[in-house]
């Protein structure tokens, strides 16, 4: 099962991604059809030059408009090794005030900013005992995940960090540590899986069928801007139950805590599901939690870069200090992947992400994207919304969209982006703004 989900991972990190809708990754744009069978080394060259505005909500701020130029390159080396470089230069073009430079400011004033260069860098594949990740961590979920679920590091807009993971197998030992910033003293955390039927029975035909897993995470809040430190730690119990060709279904069970924080425990029980075929990748989960004492299971999740400044609700304070009701909570998971499915006539590729979580004192969460691509893939279109604390005051949006129209045989594409942001202030508010973008981008893809 764990080594299905590494393989998930490396996949979806590699891929090239744009604008705040980052996290929801565009389908390969190489057509593996097109390329010879021994062909060890591929590459994608890729320039992109779009007008980006910056424009204020509900009266805060001032409008700014760039000149985005977005270089791209992109080498795979197979299994063992892929590298992904490039960021996006903006040029002022209007706004910002006298003190403005050529150059947006704010996508460089910190060490970590320099992280953005590498999107992506790996070494390993799933069958080695040691695997790196370096770059941008988007949607990302530490192996069991009850502590860090679909966290993205690049949620602030002037924060840019290059996070990294590093996974290793040692006799029945697998365990994964994380960075979210290599450059910069910010969150890290880590999980070590034992798997029980290696330790009984000696070297399972499958591996992680039977685990025991404990994980930790700390945030030190010296990065990214100045937060208050925080720490969890968590006990999790997997069981797979099913195993057919192409399907798994485990049963799950976890107890977890805030050390240092008097009666701040949380307890689940679920079970999940994966299915692999041809053209469907699926994987589902459904848990039941239950949270007391201020801590909660998935934390450090897809609004946590904002809510370590300003917790969604009506308290206006970071969220190590906010105050979070005991009770209990129903979560679900599903990321399902289609490839060449045949509907209403069209060739279709999408990748479906989508989590939720409802709480028995009457607030929501949903975290969800999609990306497809139609008509022999000249057309793609990606989505993403995020709902925080909905059902209470305070509840926090956000959403992003984008499509890119490939012309001329699929060399030159059009793109187009919008959607809105929050900006932390050093007063740790957060300042509410939108972004829209145009342009044209030319690569080798195909």
């Amino acid at each position: 099962m764990r080594m299905t989900r590494s393989g998930a991972v490396w996949l979806w990190l590699l891929l090239p991604v744009a604008a705040w809708a980052e996290d929801v990754p565009e389908a390969p744009p190489v057509e593996e059809e097109r390329r010879p069978m021994d062909e060890a080394w591929r590459n994608l060259l890729r320039v992109e030059a779009t007008t980006l505005a910056f424009l204020p909500r509900a009266g805060v701020g001032a409008d700014e408009g760039f000149l985005q130029v977005e270089p791209t390159l992109i080498l795979d080396g197979g299994e063992a090794f892929g590298l992904n470089l490039g960021t996006p230069v903006r040029l002022h073009l209007w706004g910002g005030g006298g003190a403005a430079g050529l150059v947006r400011r704010e996508d460089w004033d910190s060490l970590s900013d320099f992280g953005q260069v590498v999107r992506g860098l790996k070494f390993g594949s799933n069958d080695a005992p040691v695997g790196v990740w370096f770059g941008a961590l988007e949607s990302y979920s530490l192996l069991s995940a009850h502590l860090v679920r679909r966290y993205s590091n690049r949620s602030n807009p002037d924060y840019h960090p290059a996070g990294g993971f590093l996974t290793g197998t040692l006799g029945p030992f697998y365990t994964q540590a994380f960075a979210s910033d290599v450059l910069g003293a910010r969150l890290m955390g880590a999980e070590v899986a034992l798997d029980l039927e290696h330790v009984l029975f000696g070297q399972p035909r499958a591996q992680g069928r039977y685990t025991l897993a404990f994980s930790a995470v700390h945030d030190w809040g010296n990065a990214g801007g100045r937060a208050p430190p925080v720490t969890l730690a968590h006990l999790d119990g997997t069981a797979v139950v099913v195993v057919r060709p192409g399907f798994e279904a485990h049963l799950l069970a976890g107890w977890g805590g805030r050390p240092g924080a008097g009666g701040a425990w949380g307890a689940v029980v679920g079970a999940g599901a994966d299915a692999v075929t041809p053209t469907l990748d699926m994987r589902l989960r459904l848990e039941v939690r239950g949270q007391h004492g201020g801590f909660r299971q998935g934390y450090f999740g897809p609004d946590y870069e904002l809510a370590r400044f300003k917790a969604a609700g009506p308290e206006g304070v970071p969220l190590a200090e906010a105050h979070f009701p005991d009770g209990t909570s129903a979560y679900g998971e599903a990321e399902v992947g289609w490839d060449a499915v045949g509907y209403g006539g069209l060739s279709k590729h999408l990748k479906l992400s989508l989590g939720a979580e409802a709480f028995s004192w009457g607030r929501f969460d949903v975290d969800g994207r999609v990306a497809v691509q139609l008509f022999a893939r000249s057309l793609e279109v990606a989505l993403k919304g995020l709902g925080v604390g909905m059902g209470q005051a305070g509840a926090r949006y956000l959403g992003a969209a984008e499509a890119r129209w490939r012309l001329l045989g699929g060399k030159l594409y059009a793109i187009g982006t919008g959607g809105t942001l929050l900006f932390p202030t050093p007063e740790g508010t957060l300042r509410p703004g939108a972004f829209a973008s145009v342009g044209l981008g030319v690569d080798n893809a195909r």
